[in-house]
């Protein structure tokens, strides 16, 4: 990678307690984040709820800046690279890794830069029963910490503050603190980048699914792991815009066959 992030979201799913929402930003901002997202929260005002802002300590402007969605595929603007945070290995899903080794292998600077700038997320699940499996495979990574196996469950903060930590200093070490600053000092614009992002990619998956069971390839009743599976494909592909227009042509052409045959018939 040529230079940093435009984009490092933190992005809570379904968070059950103000509090640890107030101490997630705090957590951010003391390794210069800033960029929090929270999906279908408990409390529709839990941004400014006392207990988010005195877990806070400082940090209300994070709490402040921070977005609601009703669903993931909306707080993924501008992302191009998601990491899951999850313990448990899941079937089908990403490759499982440390936080460090995984920062190391995507910031290599042998690694093929993207074709614009590009986005990472941190994806955190609900503190009663983590991230759903949807959730997980989605993710180009699924990042685990080497804890104690007999009870490796962290709070939702002391989560967000190791892997915040981990990639701040993976940045410092790769770009410096210059570009660190100038990279993380601004909330950043979302970027119109060449590069997919994570909601494109994931609106594509819906339409080519709607196509696949138009044609008759894919059961609705019995879809097994096939869309999992497309999932980690494009994950690997990294699609720009315009593959995903073109994908999504595709699929507007099967589910036109698949109209015309009907009508023959």
């Amino acid at each position: 990678m040529s230079a940093p992030p435009a984009v490092t979201r933190f992005i809570l799913i379904e968070p059950s307690h103000a509090g640890n929402v107030g101490a997630v930003a705090r957590a951010m901002k003391v390794m210069g984040f800033h960029d929090l997202a929270l999906v279908r929260p408990r409390w529709p005002d839990v941004l400014t709820r006392p207990e988010a802002v005195e877990r806070a300590s400082g940090a209300d402007d994070v709490l402040r800046a921070a977005r609601v969605t009703g669903t993931l595929q909306e707080a993924l603007e501008g992302v191009t690279h998601l990491c899951a945070t999850a313990m448990t290995p899941r079937d089908f899903g990403p490759p499982v890794c440390a936080p460090r080794e995984h920062f190391s292998q995507l910031l290599n600077p042998a690694r093929p830069a993207p074709s614009g700038p590009w986005g990472v997320a941190f994806l955190f699940g609900c503190e009663r029963y983590g991230m759903r499996n949807a959730d997980v495979w989605r993710c180009h990574a699924c990042l685990s910490i080497p804890a104690n196996p007999a009870y490796g469950s962290l709070n939702l903060a002391a989560a967000a503050q190791l892997i915040a930590y981990d990639w701040r200093q993976a940045l410092l070490a790769r770009f410096g603190e210059a570009a660190f600053a100038s990279a993380f000092a601004v909330r950043p614009a979302a970027s119109l980048a060449d590069q997919a992002d994570a909601e494109q990619v994931a609106a594509m998956l819906a339409h080519l699914e709607q196509a696949l069971v138009a044609v008759g390839f894919l059961d609705p009743a019995a879809p097994k792991k096939l869309m999992p599976r497309l999932q980690q494909l494009f994950n690997r592909a990294q699609p720009t815009q315009q593959d995903i227009h073109i994908l999504r042509g595709i699929a507007r052409a099967m589910q036109q066959a698949a109209r015309r045959g009907h009508e023959e018939d």
